[in-house]
């Protein structure tokens, strides 16, 4: 505050402070509206994969080419599952820019692989997730006279096969490492596309 005299009066300069307007940029509310469309959007096209993967078996497809299909189908779907995810999120937002956007998009992407994590480990995935992770094997089972047969416990295994047991764990692994990734490009690109942009007053 200043003082400033003018002639025998004394007049203070008022100090006025820049205010400024905070809000926060991440909205939850659209971001659980495209975790909600993404989960139910991966968990249709599952169905979807393992309705089509399961009905080539029964028609006489192998299952090696069946499993392979069916494991392709499963990163196409959940690269769609989280565009829409993207997509509803930013377009459910206010206007914002492109930074903002994609800042819901990799919240959106990180808390649907969460959740998702969540719903496997705790067995709420249901009978589409296991049939979509092992349709190769459900198939090949299904075309043995035997039928499928699902063993409670873990048997004695031989070296040989805790090879290919650790084998088929990196292949897993990786390509739930790549899925993911591909899942994040395809939120990122969703939120971008669906965002709307801020009104440019002339």
């Amino acid at each position: 505050m200043g003082v400033e005299p003018i002639g025998d009066r004394v007049i203070e300069r008022a100090v006025v402070n820049p205010v400024v307007d905070y809000h926060d940029r991440v909205r939850w509310g659209p971001i659980i509206a495209g975790i909600v469309i993404s989960i139910a959007a991966q968990l249709l096209l599952s169905a979807l994969g393992a309705a089509i993967g399961l009905t080539a078996g029964a028609t006489g497809a192998e299952a090696g080419t069946v499993g392979i299909g069916v494991g392709i189908w499963a990163i196409i779907s959940l690269f769609i599952s989280l565009f829409l995810g993207g997509w509803i999120c930013a377009n459910s937002c206010g206007p914002m820019n492109k930074n903002t956007a994609l800042l819901h998009g990799l919240i959106l992407w990180a808390t649907t692989i969460a959740v998702s994590s969540w719903l496997l480990a705790s067995g709420v995935s249901g009978t589409f997730g296991v049939v979509a992770a092992n349709a190769g094997e459900v198939v090949n089972q299904a075309q043995q006279s035997g039928g499928v047969s699902l063993p409670n416990q873990v048997p004695n295994v031989s070296p040989t096969d805790a090879q290919n047991i650790a084998e088929n764990s990196a292949k897993i692994a990786w390509s739930f490492l790549f899925g993911s990734l591909l899942g994040l490009v395809a939120s990122m690109v969703g939120a971008s596309v669906g965002a709307r942009k801020p009104r440019v007053r002339v």
